[in-house]
């Protein structure tokens, strides 16, 4: 009897022990129970919206997609949020989703007019055309289009642009996939010169380019010896694409990758093969817990309260009395640039503190992410740039692309979103390779 107790005492011990080595298997690990690391807020200095009367404003949106699209659930998730601050009535905003670059844009626009809307934003930057034509047809309600880049030249009182110093945000992002590298170099897992990652696009439009780069130069900024190769979708919003353009990157031996485009596809990709991923416009954190290192994203209710006290202000909450920016650029200091927490599972030991580093220097204008001591075209400095940056039309309605304004300053920076909101740095520098190209 005793042996039988006995036996049945180490079995149990046994069991034990083992659960207690798979536990600590599982906690060595550091993934499954990764956790994310705040990362802290900067101090933003908020406008004072007290005492406005609101209550004869309401703001129709017209989205490309819906909450599916991590693009389109940001400007959604912050019109939420303004209208929970303000107290805006759920008749007061209309959201309108699925709103494609085309005619049925200027058709939701003038079906929001008639429906008592004095604000109607748009989101995307084929909406601008018929954003403007239905300004036309408004002129007391303000028509505000995220990404344009026509308000400054066509001048309509009740038409303006918006866009943030997003780079900024990129270039952040940037440092920490550089940390990321540096720590996977040390770790024995690449040498400094296989130090390559990849970056899914949509369309090699400048505000894309402007995009990659700024990464690129964060990552630098760090990692000296990075490269980037880069590879386009041609749709804003393509899972299956976006997905599949991450995974030749990968094949093709990059080690880390990011994006500008619009699904959970190049998240999912790098998830699916334990590669590190720095994502756009929101945390993947909990679908990607293994691989997330950290997004950045334009915080677009700043923007919104400017533009509905503006409104709510003017008299009879007519848009050509409310004197809205033509191009308002948000910034860090604005809380308009942020970034999300940092994953812990993937992410290199001290990468919050880098970040809080730079850009504390960002904002004071110590670190200027387009210095052109910091990249080489074609192995030379770039001393001179002219950007298109005002809209000429080519006769078929689209710009002519015409190089028209002077964009390098007396310092050598390159002044990014200065001369109108939305970016114009499409210049292709040293260390950034495109695999392709979609316009």
């Amino acid at each position: 009897m005793k042996k039988k107790i006995l036996a049945i005492f180490l079995v149990v011990a046994m069991v034990a022990a083992l659960a207690v080595g798979l536990t600590a298997c599982k906690k060595d690990d550091g993934k499954k129970d990764a956790k994310e690391i705040t990362l802290p807020a900067y101090n933003v200095e908020e406008p004072d919206y007290s005492g406005i009367d609101f209550s004869n404003i309401k703001i129709g949106m017209l989205c490309l997609h819906d909450k599916n699209s991590t693009y389109d659930k940001n400007f959604i998730v912050a019109m939420e949020e303004v209208q929970r601050a303000f107290n805006l009535r759920e008749d007061q905003v209309i959201i309108k989703t699925g709103i494609d670059e085309n005619n049925e844009c200027y058709d939701g626009a003038m079906d929001l007019v008639d429906a008592g809307c004095n604000i109607v934003f748009a989101d995307s930057f084929g909406h601008e055309a018929h954003m403007l034509k239905a300004a036309k047809q408004a002129p007391k309600v303000l028509f505000a289009h995220a990404t344009g880049t026509r308000a400054h030249t066509e001048n309509l009182p009740n038409f303006v642009n918006a866009f943030a110093s997003i780079y900024e945000g990129r270039f952040l992002a940037g440092v920490a996939a550089g940390l990321k590298l540096n720590e996977m170099i040390a770790a024995g897992k690449f040498t400094a010169e296989e130090a390559k990652m990849g970056y899914v696009g949509a369309y090699t439009y400048a505000e894309v380019v402007s995009g990659y780069t700024s990464f690129y130069l964060g990552a630098k900024s760090v990692c000296p010896t990075v490269t980037m190769d880069v590879t386009f979708t041609g749709r804003w919003y393509d899972e299956t694409a976006e997905f599949n353009a991450a995974n030749a990157l990968i094949n093709g031996k990059c080690k880390l990758i990011s994006q500008h485009a619009d699904s959970m596809g190049a998240p999912n990709a790098c998830e699916a093969a334990g590669v590190p991923n720095v994502s756009y416009n929101g945390s993947t954190f909990d679908a990607c817990p293994d691989t997330f290192i950290v997004s950045s994203r334009i915080n677009w209710a700043p923007y919104y309260k400017y533009i509905i006290a503006k409104m709510a202000k003017a008299e009879g909450n007519d848009a050509s009395k409310a004197n809205v920016d033509k191009d308002w650029i948000g910034t860090i200091k604005t809380g308009s640039v942020v970034l999300t927490n940092v994953g812990g599972g993937a992410a290199a030991k001290g990468t919050v503190e880098k970040i809080v580093e730079v850009r504390e220097k960002l904002v004071k204008g110590e670190i200027n992410v387009f210095d052109t001591k910091t990249f080489t075209v074609k192995d030379k400095k770039l001393e001179t740039y002219m950007a298109n940056v005002n809209f000429e039309d080519d006769g078929t309605g689209k710009d002519n692309n015409k190089a028209d304004t002077q964009v390098i300053d007396e310092n050598g920076v390159f002044c990014e979103s200065t001369h109108r909101s939305a970016p114009y740095f499409d210049v292709e520098i040293d260390g950034i390779k495109l695999l392709d190209r979609k316009y």
